[in-house]
């Protein structure tokens, strides 16, 4: 470490979070930028090299999006004490099984760890243990935890972020981005480090580490039902025959962008989908009168499109996609205090309370307990509302140990005063809120 970053480190030791410090500019990596890997030798050695540091890998990996379909790895950035820094081209190495061997009984530090792990698991890398850095920090309490802010606020140093949103899957990679991408690791355990004291010392060092380990433990999420439906700006779609159109727009751009390896929104927009199905176009001259398909779309393109449009007039209409998705669980908030007065108070007087609790615990309060969770659990409360139903029905639903310890006694409290005025709204003035959701 150089004496900059002791001075600096030294400097916010005592701060509390999020409070503003003078950051010193951290402009080159410690050992210079590393060479990419990309080849199979190259890569043994550092596998090698890997097994042979010691304590926490810093690891994180950048995606094209915006540019390329998915989210693949088109960089791998590892840093490890007594090994160094390596930037691995998974393109050219597209199997790190080995390397992920290596490291498999090794805590990984990452930040925003759900954004990388998938496309590190697609690469053969899984960890067994976990330190998510913004994690840590939003339940230290910090208001902005990206990555630059935290190491500014945490560790006294700037990072230039200017390279987040590039296009990764460029080669060669322009030196300036891989002295950013390296940059990115050479810091990451050192924040760690500075963290786990600041949650040992609010005492949140437990439910940080029972957080890390429900990420590894979660299993893949299941595909999405209906993508098509999260479509930007679908909402203003009411016809089941237009919604037919958005479903076929989107398939059809799906599989053209899969197939040109590209961004879906670089090959149609989401409002040039909403468009065209609210308007229905009978053909391509009609289609070239809607915004998103104007004279610069090429003629194939715009045979494509009215075709899915005409597909969707076909659909028999008892196969007309429904107006509103299918969903588990109670309805939308908007609609309890019709359908449950009692369910729309219960949620309204428990979103008071977690609040309130989130405050003072100095925590976001979907870290404290989703939304998701009280929603549920105030639609279908346990038969007796005790603390202990409360708390047996959040661990049902899966919440951590000490989330369930935290606010089961101020949910069980919320669900036995929650009460309904004789209008039948809710008594609690938060019902409005629920109600606006």
């Amino acid at each position: 470490m150089t004496d900059a970053r002791e001075d600096a480190i030294d400097q916010v030791s005592s701060d509390a979070p999020g409070q503003a410090v003078h950051a010193v500019p951290l402009l080159e990596p410690s050992e210079g930028i590393p060479p990419v890997v990309a080849d199979e030798a190259a890569l043994a050695a550092i596998v090698d090299r890997f097994a042979q540091g010691h304590g926490p890998v810093a690891i994180d990996a950048e995606r094209a999006s915006g540019y390329r379909y998915g989210q693949r790895a088109y960089l791998v950035q590892l840093r490890r004490e007594g090994s160094g820094s390596t930037l691995i081209d998974p393109v050219a190495c597209p199997d790190l099984s080995a390397l992920g061997a290596v490291l498999a009984d090794v805590e990984w530090v990452l930040h925003a760890a759900n954004q990388d792990l998938p496309c590190l698991a697609e690469l053969g890398m899984r960890p067994t243990r976990l330190f998510d850095t913004e994690l840590a920090g939003r339940l230290a309490g910090f208001p902005r935890v990206g990555l630059g802010p935290m190491v500014e606020n945490v560790l006294g140093l700037s990072l230039e972020k200017g390279h987040s949103a590039v296009d990764w899957s460029t080669r060669p990679l322009p030196e300036p981005w891989l002295r950013y991408a390296a940059l990115d690791v050479e810091v990451l355990v050192e924040l760690r480090d500075a963290l786990e004291r600041e949650l040992a010392d609010q005492q949140k060092l437990e439910w940080a580490q029972q957080e890390f380990a429900a990420i590894v433990a979660a299993p893949p999420p299941p595909p999405r039902v209906d993508p098509w439906r999260r479509t930007s700006g679908v909402h203003k779609v009411r016809r089941r025959r237009q919604l037919a159109a958005v479903r076929e727009l989107w398939q059809t751009r799906d599989r053209v962008a899969r197939e040109r390896d590209v961004s879906p929104g670089r090959v149609l927009s989401d409002a040039a989908i909403v468009a065209a199905a609210l308007a229905m176009p009978a053909n391509i001259n009609a289609l070239q009168a809607v915004a998103g398909f104007g004279p610069r779309v090429h003629r194939r393109a715009l045979e494509q499109w009215i075709a899915a449009i005409d597909a969707a007039r076909a659909v028999p209409e008892a196969q007309l996609p429904p107006a509103t998705a299918a969903h588990e669980g109670p309805p939308p908030p908007r609609a309890w205090a019709d359908k449950d007065p009692l369910a729309a108070a219960r949620l309204s007087s428990a979103r008071a309370a977690v609040t309130t609790l989130a405050e003072r615990l100095h925590l976001p309060q979907e870290n404290l307990v989703t939304p998701e969770l009280v929603r549920r659990l105030a639609w279908a409360p346990p038969t007796r509302v005790t603390v202990e139903s409360v708390a047996d029905a959040l661990s049902a639903l899966g919440a951590r140990a000490w989330q369930v310890e935290q606010v089961s006694p101020v949910i069980a409290k919320a669900f036995v005063t929650a009460k309904v005025s004789p209008n039948g709204i809710a008594a609690d003035s938060a019902a409005n809120g629920s109600r606006r959701e």
